[in-house]
């Protein structure tokens, strides 16, 4: 049997190391970017030029479209800011995280859990997102 190392540990791939934690941060930096100069500055630093990002809402690829994905998120919660719930796990060049969505009010209606790939400059190429917690409509 071979040994398995902590879930909490990050591996890089081929020698090469890969800051799951850093891809993280940025990625909520973006979703938290209202502004549209700094949101597609934030997308850019975020995200390679071909991301892709699916969730049960959205199916988007390249900057513009995640930055429409972004906008429409603000639009339809205003005053709210994306925080993560947790530490980032990550190995190879994959990392899962959870998030929430936090109201002015400290309330967190909203939550969900991704799965993005990195590309090896360590911006996200890929997202898959899964909704846990949402609002009754």
């Amino acid at each position: 049997m071979s040994q398995q190392q902590p879930q909490h540990e990050q591996q890089g791939t081929a020698g090469q190391g890969v800051d799951h934690a850093a891809a993280g941060a940025r990625y909520i930096e973006a979703w938290n970017a209202t502004e549209e100069g700094a949101r597609a500055k934030a997308v850019a630093a975020a995200f390679t030029e071909d991301a892709t990002y699916t969730d049960p809402l959205a199916d988007v690829a390249g900057h513009e479209g995640l930055a429409a994905a972004i906008a429409g998120a603000h639009q339809q919660f205003p005053g709210f800011v994306f925080r993560l719930l947790g530490a980032v796990d990550g190995h190879h060049d994959i990392a899962r995280f959870g998030w929430e969505l936090v109201a002015p009010d400290g309330s967190a209606p909203v939550a969900g859990f991704d799965v993005v790939r990195l590309a090896e400059d360590g911006r996200i190429r890929s997202v898959l997102g899964f909704l846990d917690r949402v609002p009754a409509m």
